[in-house]
């Protein structure tokens, strides 16, 4: 997927103010429409110029279009990194008024995956502006699973784009404590009452909505409420059986392996995933064999023994 330098697409400089991304669009759209301009490149640049004015005269999308920074380049191989958008404040994310479909992969990749009744149904929106109750907001946060799995308390400073005085864009800074319910998952959020933007004419601030995504784990996979683990053995553990220590999201337990288990053998630890008052998760542990490599020539005399002393054909089943 190639990077998309939007900046490019419309010809201005990265600190152009808000009117300055306006006024290049107009330029551009007029010169660049199919209905006047009838050369065979018109359409497609008319639909970049499109796609790049949708993401930038949105002080949301350029805010954390601009996390990327100066470090691309139009046309460089691009894959946005997990949770790229989290710590930024939206208006429950999606699209406007236009229909994705027109719009690149880059797009798709960056801004496709944001839903959000509060840009998805004007009338939503229009309820709430008559109300007079201050629209919701939707920002992703990155927790541990080890704060899913206890439950935490959480200091956090989101970032809430706005446009300054001058016309830029800007980020706010919005500080808060978070309590982290146990045994939430991956995908929920968690509801703060009055932590959205302010109210029209006295009328009630409205909530924000934290999305839960989790930081990677150098060994624990969470598939939901279940926890699942790759737990390396060596041959001689899943022959002969053992009970070996397993790490856990609560501490290390001890597991038992029975004689003759093969890679990829499943265990379950009941009730050792993410757990909260009304569901209970579990962890799967699969087994892994590990061959030893040896060293020392007394270590190669083992393996040329077990050679001769077993008679072990693992491609049996293959007939050969």
């Amino acid at each position: 997927m190639e990077y998309k330098d939007y900046y490019k697409t419309l010809d201005i400089d990265r600190d152009a103010t808000q009117d300055g991304v306006k006024r290049a669009y107009r330029k551009l759209a007029r010169k660049f429409h199919p209905d006047i301009n009838k050369d065979a490149d018109a359409e497609q640049r008319f639909k970049e110029i499109g796609e790049a004015y949708e993401v930038l005269q949105d002080p949301e999308k350029r805010a954390a279009y601009d996390k990327f920074g100066k470090n691309w380049q139009a046309g460089q191989d691009f894959k946005p990194p997990p949770n790229w958008d989290s710590g930024f404040e939206f208006h429950g994310g999606g699209y406007t008024e236009t229909d994705a479909s027109q719009f690149s992969d880059f797009f798709e990749s960056l801004f496709g995956a944001q839903g959000g009744a509060s840009r998805r149904d004007p009338f939503a929106r229009q309820h709430t502006r008559f109300s007079g109750k201050g629209q919701d907001l939707h920002a992703k946060i990155i927790i541990q699973l080890e704060d899913s799995y206890r439950g935490s308390k959480q200091s956090l400073t989101l970032q809430r784009p706005t446009v300054d005085k001058s016309g830029h864009v800007a980020t706010q800074p919005h500080s808060l404590q978070v309590t982290i319910p146990k045994g939430v998952i991956e995908g929920q959020q968690i509801r703060l009452t009055g932590q959205g933007e302010a109210g029209m004419g006295g009328g009630k601030k409205g909530d924000l909505f934290l999305e839960i995504a989790f930081a990677k784990h150098p060994y624990f996979t969470p598939d939901k409420r279940d926890i699942m683990l790759t737990l390396p053995v060596s041959p001689w553990e899943a022959a002969l059986g053992a009970t070996i220590p397993v790490p856990t999201l609560g501490g290390t337990v001890e597991l038992k392996i029975p004689p003759h288990s093969q890679t990829g053998k499943k265990m379950r630890l009941k009730g050792r995933g993410l757990s909260s008052a009304s569901a209970s998760g579990d962890q799967y542990v699969t087994l892994a064999i590990i061959v030893p490599r040896p060293k020392t020539d007394k270590e190669k005399e083992l393996y040329r023994t077990m050679e001769k002393s077993m008679s072990f054909n693992p491609r049996s089943h293959l007939g050969v």
